[in-house]
């Protein structure tokens, strides 16, 4: 299976579109780790083994644990993963995953109780922007480092 082609090199205008969605700076209510947790749990959902890879390294050298990373696609049979956490990472997967029921009012108020109204804005994009992402990597056929 073979890149079909770089989004980067075709259509530079849409990659830089992309990244204009990632709304994390120094203000941001999310942590590293947390971020990273969304991209890897969207990826594990989607089947992108491309992007899978990707932040399961970058969770690493932030000082992720493999434990947890192992885990994650069965967080909610752990306690590894705080209340916060637990919180994004359903939303993560009722957003990812719209089409099945969409994003619960349980789940809403779980992540405003825990990251209030602009952590939970800064949740949504990032997991809109890590689905995006995920798609692209899929229909091209991006390959990972093996």
């Amino acid at each position: 299976m073979n890149t079909r082609f770089s989004l980067h090199e075709q259509f530079p205008e849409a990659v830089k579109a992309i990244r204009a969605l990632h709304v994390f700076g120094t203000d941001s209510k999310l942590n590293i780790i947390q971020k990273e947790l969304i991209k890897i749990r969207a990826s594990q959902i989607n089947q992108c083994a491309y992007c899978i890879d990707m932040h399961t390294r970058d969770a690493r050298k932030y000082g992720e644990t493999e434990q947890r990373i192992y885990l994650l696609n069965a967080w909610r049979e752990t306690t590894l993963y705080t209340p916060a956490e637990r919180a994004l990472l359903a939303m993560t997967e009722e957003v990812t995953q719209i089409g099945q029921q969409g994003l619960s009012d349980k789940t809403y108020q779980d992540v405003i109780a825990h990251f209030g109204m602009d952590g939970t804005a800064q949740i949504l994009m990032a997991i809109v922007q890590i689905n995006t992402w995920n798609r692209i990597a899929i229909s091209l056929n991006y390959q990972f480092n093996k």
